[in-house]
């Protein structure tokens, strides 16, 4: 017995057109894959754990095929290009805060020696 379940839909003339060239472009080998695609992402999203948000990034192709490459060479520590992408992301917000954090520093020991400057007249 199938572990699947048959389910019928209804599309507009020109969803389904699109969904088609999908298919016909090789992306993808039939319609139901593209359907299962799109359901299997949209479930993905849906049903994150609470301390995961999805997002959608549209990235020029050129990144992408030179993300890729980073990854089959083994230059970054990414198993795909979703784990290139988290990473890239988890260092530049790093860098950000670690930048911030530089700032307030300077600026606390700004005040301090502002401060003992006070104090000492």
């Amino acid at each position: 017995m199938s572990d699947s379940t048959r389910i019928t839909i209804r599309l507009s003339k020109n969803a389904a057109e699109r969904l088609q060239e999908l298919v016909d472009k090789g992306d993808y080998k039939n319609l139901s894959d593209v359907v299962r695609a799109a359901i299997e992402d949209f479930l993905a999203e849906k049903f994150a754990p609470r301390n995961i948000e999805r997002v959608n990034v549209d990235l020029p192709k050129k990144t992408v095929s030179l993300l890729l490459e980073l990854v089959d060479s083994g230059d970054v520590e990414a198993v795909d290009l979703n784990d290139a992408i988290r990473l890239a992301v988890k260092e530049y917000v790093h860098h950000k805060v670690a930048e911030a954090a530089k700032k307030e520093i300077k600026k606390g020991i700004k005040e301090i020696a502002e401060e003992t400057r006070e104090e000492e007249k």
